[in-house]
């Protein structure tokens, strides 16, 4: 996706609509990142902190992991919702050595929380409450749908 149709999916019209806390991903870990596994969610884990288990989707390199990572950072924040929480997609963010997950960010679009661990992820950003009905929100999921054909999720 290039620049202009980043902008006008995320902000139909080139404007940003209100004016909210935007997403914090753990800045150090971002700017290292050089992969990106998209992964679809299919069940819990048995203890927080651990991967979400799931399929892996795809990869993210380059400037589709770098688009994905500031799409992310504009997410709007948002009150909570009860659902139980129950994400469908998560992302698993690499640096070059590919070796441990500098972090994971499981995205629950029913009830507008991101779950964050792994080594980079302070723990004021480990819960995090995302407008699931904003447009970037709506692109990102399209993203993660158009990644893994099949079900909507």
């Amino acid at each position: 996706m290039d620049e202009a149709q980043f902008v006008e999916l995320v902000w139909p019209g080139g404007q940003c609509g209100e004016e909210t806390e935007p997403m914090q991903l753990p800045a150090e870990a971002v700017a290292v990142t050089a992969l990106i596994e998209v992964v679809r969610i299919s069940a819990l884990p048995a203890e927080r902190g651990v991967p979400y288990p799931g399929r892996v989707v795809a990869h993210w390199t380059g400037r589709e992991a770098a688009d994905a990572l500031t799409l992310i950072g504009t997410l709007p924040d948002s009150g909570q919702y009860r659902c139980g929480f129950s994400p469908g997609w998560s992302i698993r963010a690499y640096e070059d050595s590919l070796d441990l997950a500098l972090f994971e960010a499981a995205f629950c679009f029913t009830c507008h929380e991101v779950r964050m661990h792994g080594p980079a992820v302070p723990p004021a950003l480990n819960t995090q409450f995302f407008d699931a009905d904003s447009p970037s929100a709506r692109t990102l999921l399209n993203l993660f749908r158009t990644a893994a054909p099949g079900p909507a999720g």
